[in-house]
């Protein structure tokens, strides 16, 4: 058995972010995968998706997803391949609360992330193989099943209207596909602002003219407040599982004593620490923000502990974004929040449509909220819709973890003629 200092299971964004930072702190670092390393954000979630965003066709998106992902999964190599980490590829299983398979270690870091949560809807359980004939049944998949598919669907059916669902709906109907998406709630993205995620909605629904070698034709059908019974009654090719993802837990999680729960995640307390002294989980696996950027700046925060460094890192102020088109992002409450926890404010708007890099870009489309304080000032929250969006709300993070009030907003400079400058024009 060889002690070290650290041991993480899972070498994920959460995972190899941790064990690249403890081992330049000094720490001798073991990490387990046993899939490929990256985790699902790399491999078939993030990366892979933002791919397909940013590609003109079906086609071209898949092969510049197997080229983006294998030099970005070398990068995570070459991360892990510092003389500090050894890199185990195998699943990491506990035999105690701090034992991982041949390595023993005071401080055990859980980054196994998460995994598709699949409705139990009539017809799912027998959902098609990739790769099988269909016989006019719909082919059944998840993100991972989608992006895998060889030929584009010509119909694709969409169960949920949030981030992994809009994002697909998006890419697909620009490719050329007949996309409809139907979600339970009476609005998508519900994370987003109701009044920026209508606005959204409402322009993807807007037929499209294709230029001839996208084959654009119509836009998103939109089928809210709709539950679906049964596979079978969905008329499209393939039907796409978007109704959220679960922490991914492991029975030998037991053997380590720590608490955790099928569908919440491993149980930690604000700092991630578990319910067992020395054992933190961080990322998907701990249920509380379900973000690529959240896990890392978790691991960070998890390390300093270990190593006793403090830190400043603001887990209350974490920003988010929707890669449909135009995209989306947010930091802080939406206004239906404020409202209902009876929060004094102001909305602060402005438009894409008067921004003259908008009208230089051609991208009109999109309007910003801002919510600020009435009593001193201080920026509450951002939400918005438009092109480069999440690069705004961004800005409007940083601001908020320095107590930025939108006088002091006022007074700074931004570069003419930018997209930033729809900030600007929010305040003044």
């Amino acid at each position: 058995m060889s002690k070290v200092d650290l041991i993480i299971i899972g070498a994920g964004p959460g995972g190899y972010r941790a064990a690249e930072y403890a081992a330049k702190q000094g720490l001798k670092v073991v990490i387990f995968e046993g899939s490929e390393v990256g985790g699902t954000c790399l491999n078939v979630g993030c990366i892979p998706t933002k791919t397909y965003v940013h590609s003109a066709t079906f086609a071209e998106a898949r092969e510049r997803m197997a080229t983006v992902v294998s030099q970005l999964r070398q990068g995570v190599e070459g991360i892990l391949s510092h003389p500090n980490i050894t890199l185990v590829r195998e699943k990491g299983v506990f035999t105690d609360a701090h034992t991982v398979g041949d390595y023993t270690a005071d401080n055990i870091i859980i980054a196994t992330g998460s995994e598709t949560k699949w409705l139990p809807i009539k017809g799912v359980d027998k959902r098609l193989r990739v790769g099988e004939q269909s016989s006019g049944i719909p082919r059944v998949v998840d993100s991972t099943g989608l992006l895998n598919l060889e030929t584009q669907p010509k119909r694709l059916a969409i169960i949920g209207a949030g981030v992994i669902g809009m994002e697909f709906a998006s890419v697909f109907n620009r490719f050329g596909t007949e996309v409809t998406v139907i979600e339970y709630l009476k609005e998508c993205l519900p994370a987003l602002d109701s009044d920026i995620a209508k606005r959204l909605r409402k322009y993807l629904e807007r037929p499209r003219v294709g230029d001839g070698t996208s084959g654009m034709k119509g836009g998103i059908t939109f089928k809210m407040k709709t539950a679906v019974e049964d596979i079978a009654d969905i008329d499209a090719d393939v039907v796409l599982m978007a109704t959220g993802r679960k922490p991914r837990v492991q029975a030998d999680f037991a053997n380590a004593g720590i608490e955790f729960d099928e569908r919440k995640g491993v149980t930690v307390d604000d700092h991630f620490k578990t319910t067992v002294n020395g054992i933190f989980a961080i990322g998907d696996v701990n249920g509380k923000q379900m973000l690529a950027h959240a896990a890392e700046m978790q691991a960070i925060h998890v390390v300093n502990q270990i190593i006793g460094k403090p830190d400043n890192i603001r887990f209350d102020i974490m920003p988010a974004a929707i890669f449909t088109q135009p995209e989306a992002a947010c930091v802080g409450p939406t206004e239906d929040q404020l409202k209902a926890e009876g929060i004094a404010y102001e909305c602060r708007k402005s438009f894409w449509r008067a921004n003259g890099k908008a009208l230089a870009m051609g991208e009109t489309e999109g309007m910003l909220k801002l919510f600020v304080s009435p009593a001193d000032g201080a920026i509450l929250g951002c939400h918005a819709y438009g092109a480069h969006s999440a690069d705004i709300v961004q800005e409007v993070s940083v601001l908020m973890c320095k107590h930025t009030t939108i006088a002091e907003l006022a007074d700074m400079v931004h570069i003419h003629p930018t997209l930033s400058e729809i900030l600007k024009s929010a305040v003044e």
